[in-house]
């Protein structure tokens, strides 16, 4: 087989065909999806039909697998299950369930893991069950977006080294969602707003829902300065918008994309994708 690099936008995104990654992948085909990857960010797989000990295998190509914590249906597994089914009887999980409240913070842009002190490298999501309609994930790249901010707007982005707080992006659907003892489990941490590739050196910005605010600042004008490089570099000539197919992987780089997800019928349609996410190098010291 050879790999096939098909751009999806002007600026990032592309499709790779040519491979399968249900069984064992030769050095030249990885060597040429991880080329792609660094290059384009946001990578998609279609007819893929991965279980479970698959994708492991094929994420593992990228390194080390996170464990799921928290209030994630997989929790205590390499997996974060996005689905409203019942990881025990496949019935329809109750939309006020917290369960379902904890998985709408999804639908704000953030980048997975942004909140652990060692942030992630990307994510691999596989889709088992897609919805009839409904329930696409948008990406944009904070890298293409990067050049384009206003001068002043980045020389403050240069010096900002921004807290990032798992519960900061819950508190946004449901006020004082977590408890306590759930807070401690990741307390904040904090990281540069700007970063670069190592590969390419290609600077990227590094923020989302569970960046809160910026240390130093006041907290109404670190938000305020978060808010307007968010918009920016959510603007439709950023973003990638994947419709889901039964069989699909996609694969992005959570050090320079933003992702969220997007509405769907969940009291009617079902819709199980599974997410691996491999964890990062230390980022460049906050301080």
């Amino acid at each position: 087989m050879t790999v096939r690099v098909t751009p999806l936008t002007p600026v990032f995104a592309a499709c790779i065909d040519g491979v399968d990654l249900t069984g064992p992948l030769d050095e030249a085909d990885w060597r040429a999806i991880r080329a792609a990857f660094d290059e384009h960010s946001v990578l998609v797989f279609h007819g893929q039909a991965l279980d479970d000990d698959a994708q492991v295998a094929f994420s593992r190509r990228f390194g080390n697998l996170e464990v799921t914590r928290s209030m994630n249906p997989a929790a205590g597994t390499p997996f974060a299950r996005q689905s409203n089914l019942d990881i025990k009887t496949g019935d329809f999980i109750p939309p006020d369930d917290r369960r379902m409240v904890y998985q709408q913070a999804n639908m704000l842009w953030h980048s997975d893991s942004s909140f652990k002190p060692v942030p992630s490298l990307c994510s691999l999501l596989s889709a088992r069950i897609v919805p009839p309609e409904g329930g696409a994930t948008e990406f944009a790249s904070t890298r293409a977006a990067y050049p384009s901010l206003p001068d002043a707007l980045k020389a403050r982005a240069e010096r900002a080294i921004a807290v990032h707080d798992f519960a900061w992006s819950r508190d946004q659907v449901r006020p004082g969602f977590f408890t306590a003892e759930e807070r401690a489990v990741y307390p904040p941490v904090q990281h540069r707003l700007v970063r670069a590739n190592p590969v390419n050196g290609r600077r990227a910005l590094f923020l989302g829902a569970h960046a809160s605010h910026i240390a130093g600042l006041p907290i109404d004008e670190g938000r305020a300065l978060l808010k307007e490089i968010l918009e920016h570099v959510t603007q439709p000539r950023f973003r990638y918008r994947h419709e889901w197919s039964e069989g699909d992987l996609v694969i992005w780089d959570n050090r320079c994309v933003l992702h969220r997800a997007t509405p769907f019928d969940s009291a009617r349609h079902k819709r199980f994708l599974q997410r691996t996410t491999i964890s990062g190098d230390p980022a460049e010291p906050a301080a």
